[in-house]
């Protein structure tokens, strides 16, 4: 764990695994000097009234042990399996189409952290026979719902976007609803399972 001054009011938290970001995140929800945590890859971006007292705080802290957080909760999620990509996904991994479904749906994955728009989440600990690249050449628009991969994450477009993931199939369930508490379905730590359906609602 290492320590950055992140302006006047946050400290950057470096760690070496994404584990390590999410038990530490899990452990700290509660910390009285903490108002807010922002996880990432390999960092925790930590929101405070007062970073000195926090970074003495976290230093004589007892050492969280490097497993994966746990949110509790899981989302599931259903998904037509009818993606533009998913016989080149079928291609890059040596699966079937049906070989690469039973991939995605056969295992839990997990929300490691969000980014790139309201509601979208990086979803790790799928089948590694999964991971393919992004495509060489990004869509200027990919559909909201669309469910995809790249790299080791698997990932849902809450909206209509330009993306570059490998798309494998659509879902409508809503991501993000400003309107809800809280707005975005996902959080860091939550299981997501994934479940072929013919038709969607």
């Amino acid at each position: 764990m290492r320590l950055h001054p992140a302006g006047p009011r946050a400290l950057l938290v470096e760690f070496d695994t994404l584990d390590d970001v999410l038990a530490h995140h899990l452990a700290w929800g509660s910390h009285e000097l903490i108002d807010e945590m922002v996880p990432a890859a390999r960092t925790l971006l930590l929101r405070t009234r007062n970073p000195a007292a926090l970074a003495e705080s976290l230093r004589s802290a007892p050492v969280v042990p490097p497993v994966a957080g746990d949110a509790g909760d899981e989302a599931v999620i259903p998904v037509r399996y009818d993606g533009e990509d998913l016989d080149d996904v079928a291609q890059l991994t040596g699966l079937t189409p049906d070989e690469v479904v039973a991939a995605h749906t056969g295992r839990g994955w997990r929300v490691g952290f969000g980014g790139f728009a309201p509601g979208f989440c990086y979803l790790v600990d799928g089948d590694p026979r999964l991971e393919v690249p992004r495509r060489a050449t990004p869509r200027t628009r990919v559909p909201a719902g669309a469910v995809g991969l790249a790299g080791e994450f698997s990932g849902v477009y809450p909206r209509s976007s330009p993306g570059g993931w490998q798309l494998i199939g659509r879902t409508t369930v809503a991501l993000f609803d400003v309107t809800a508490t809280p707005p975005a379905l996902l959080r860091p730590g939550m299981r997501v399972r994934f479940e072929a359906v013919d038709e969607l609602p």
